[in-house]
């Protein structure tokens, strides 16, 4: 969650009086209204909706939810100028290799603007950014930069300029030693050879992203009219979106958008504020809602919410980050039609409810493991290629069975196959956390076999630092508490992730359900781990059909 805070006085000027009705329809609209005076409104967004992270972002689409101006608003965008460019580097390839880049001129800064505009950075920061692992932004005086910049890596001893609120030059290592930001933000660098650095046509070094502007080149005053802006990151369409939501707001702000032409791997122009197009079923939109809408309503509805609709395709605005399917629009129509105007319809059945069995198993695994002192973790369904296999030294003969997702709008683009690769990440992504880490997860996981989609429960306990006396004593109490008896057994056959010799099988009833071990050192590396892992895995539907046995 994210708070934005804006001049009640400007509210009310260019919105609507703050009277009990407008309260309720921001509240409608998916912005909590945490507080407001005579001087301040505060209002909560939600991160799946990063473009109303500014005053201006938030205007804009509540006045199409007023009904005061429906539809995609439109921009105009000023072609590159000469050397309007950015040159990226093949050493960045495995660093920060994109970015996305405009020049925003005819800017007015005042003190309280400068603040407004760093917010917004931070804010798009901490959301769509991860905390700049993402995304990271530059915002940098046009004036103080010579076109064409380039987008490389140098190694961190090369690396030398004045940052941001210092006045003694630098070394990159010394930027992640002794400057604020850079002690903040220094875990993600480490372990690179190169840092990613913007230099301009003048050799000077403007900032190295994602830690800290240089004091020279990227510093924001009142006297400031034009700006450069870049983000930077590892996916190149995130970059895009995160450019266009800065863009805008700059433009709202009376800002002109020209264009920057990236060459590099990537050639293309940004900002490209193009809608994004999306298939609608005003079916399938009537059956979620229990609506009987018709297209015409559809229409009106989602130019409310800022969409234009037209035959079954809908053209959402560049700067929406979080249309990534239909169902995604279908939440935008509930929103305009208003959930205050669904009415609530008891089922024509009757039935007599009751708790699925395999759900009151779990709880009970879930109880028993808790009281061990494991956390329990929830990961999404959907995962990396990357993180199944290259990550878990998967071999190419089998990578077999699995399933992906068409057309998707993110890198999670298979259905995971296992549990044990997202425990590894969830381990990966808290490196910095205190040690002992102990945590379990259960959850579906999905395999193809003979053409049809398997789903199956299996339960996943991961200890960090750990080794396999550990895990195996973990594994021997839960069966002990649930009355069950297993076998572990030697064996020869076992996953790629696993460390030869201290790696075996679990049985029950002379059936095997799962595998429990070390991870091996190699996929320690991968995962960035530092300590040994301990874990195992296994097929819960065996268990649950011997637990209602009993029962």
């Amino acid at each position: 969650m994210a708070n934005i805070r804006f001049s009640r006085k400007l509210f009310e000027k260019e919105i609507g009086k703050l009277d009990k009705t407008m309260q309720n329809k921001i509240a409608m609209f998916g912005t909590t209204l945490e507080s407001f005076d005579d001087e301040e409104i505060e209002i909560e967004v939600f991160p799946n909706r990063p473009d109303l992270l500014s005053y201006q972002g938030f205007k804009r689409s509540f006045l199409g939810f007023l009904g005061k101006e429906k539809g995609i608003k439109k921009y105009k965008i000023n072609p590159p100028e000469k050397d309007y460019v950015v040159k990226i580097d093949s050493s960045l390839k495995k660093i920060r290799p994109y970015t996305a880049c405009a020049v925003i001129k005819g800017l007015k800064f005042k003190d309280e603007k400068i603040k407004e505009i760093i917010e917004i950075q931070e804010k798009l920061h901490n959301t769509i950014g991860r905390k700049r692992k993402k995304i990271a932004i530059g915002i940098y005086p046009l004036e103080k930069i010579k076109f064409p910049i380039t987008f490389k890596a140098l190694e961190p001893d090369k690396i030398k300029f004045v940052p941001l609120e210092m006045e003694k030059e630098l070394s990159g290592l010394e930027i992640l030693q002794r400057h604020p930001t850079g002690r903040e933000y220094a875990h993600l660098l480490a372990g690179k050879e190169k840092f990613p650095i913007f230099i301009d046509a003048k050799g000077d070094i403007m900032s190295m992203p994602p830690i800290i502007n240089s004091n020279l080149t990227g510093k924001i005053t009142e006297k400031t009219k034009d700006v450069f802006v870049e983000c930077s990151g590892f996916d190149f369409e995130i970059a895009k979106k995160c450019l266009n939501i800065i863009v805008t707001t700059l433009a709202d702000m009376g800002g002109k958008i020209y264009q920057i032409e990236l060459k590099g791997e990537v050639n293309e122009k940004t900002p490209d504020l193009t809608p994004q197009e999306t298939p609608l079923s005003i079916e399938n939109a009537n059956k979620i809602l229990g609506l009987e809408l018709d297209e015409k309503q559809i229409k009106e509805l989602l130019g409310k919410m800022g969409h234009e609709y037209e035959k079954g395709i809908v053209k959402s605005p560049a700067w929406r980050t979080d249309i990534l399917h239909e169902i995604d629009l279908i939440e935008d129509i509930a929103i305009a039609y208003g959930y205050e105007n669904f009415e609530a319809e008891i089922p024509e059945i009757s039935t007599i409810g009751e708790e699925d069995k395999k759900e009151t198993i779990k709880r009970k695994i879930a109880e028993i493991l808790s009281g061990l002192g494991l956390l329990e973790t929830s990961s999404y369904h959907l995962t990396k290629p990357e993180d199944m296999f290259k990550k878990m030294n998967v071999p190419e003969k089998m990578k077999n069975n699995y399933l992906e997702v068409e057309d998707s709008k993110t890198d999670y683009t298979l259905l995971r196959k296992n549990l044990t690769h997202c425990l590894l990440r969830i381990f990966s992504e808290n490196s910095d956390s205190e040690y002992p880490q102990k945590i379990f997860e259960s959850g579906r996981v999905f395999e193809l076999q003979q053409g049809k989609i398997i789903e199956k429960e299996s339960l996943s306990v991961a200890v960090i630092p750990s080794n396999f006396t550990e895990i195996k004593q973990i594994l021997n109490y839960l069966f002990k508490m649930l009355d069950l008896e297993i076998e572990i057994k030697e064996t020869e056959n076992f996953s790629p992730w696993f460390i030869d010799g201290r790696v075996a099988e679990i049985r029950i009833n002379n059936k095997k359900i799962g595998e429990i071990g070390e991870i091996h050192p190699k996929i320690l590396r991968n995962w960035k781990l530092k300590y040994p892992v301990a874990l195992f895995e296994i097929e819960l539907e065996e268990i649950f059909e011997l637990i209602k046995e009993e029962g």
